[in-house]
């Protein structure tokens, strides 16, 4: 089991920055990736980032140059930089592990609000 702690997120001005940590606990040599996802009301939940334990990342076309995923695997965390924030990147971002073996996530952490807004 891998449980998920997140925090950050919260109100910004469009073309603000946030940034969201997720911390890991539990059995982290499991792991292979961590990333971050999103979901907007009435939307489905979409990849944001991700990165493996080797530090490869992966980035949505809609957040690339603009978001930074970033990992200190002495303290189990991953980072998420977001940058020139935009109204369309409002979402609940959620923290995510893919463990060996699959990459699809198989833990979630609880959620944190991201709003853009004047």
């Amino acid at each position: 089991q891998v449980q998920l702690v997140e925090s950050g997120g919260g109100l910004v001005q469009p073309g603000g920055s946030l940034r969201l940590s997720c911390e890991a606990s539990g059995s982290i040599s499991s792991i292979y990736a961590m990333g971050w996802y999103r979901q907007a009301p009435g939307k489905q939940r979409e990849l944001v980032a991700s990165i493996t334990r080797f530090g490869s990342t992966d980035y949505a076309d809609s957040v690339k140059g603009r978001f930074t995923i970033s990992r200190d695997s002495a303290r189990n965390t991953v980072a998420l930089q977001m940058n020139s924030l935009k109204p369309e990147d409002t979402a609940v971002y959620y923290c995510s592990v893919a463990t060996w073996g699959n990459p699809q996530p198989r833990y979630w952490g609880q959620g944190t609000q991201v709003t853009v807004s004047s």
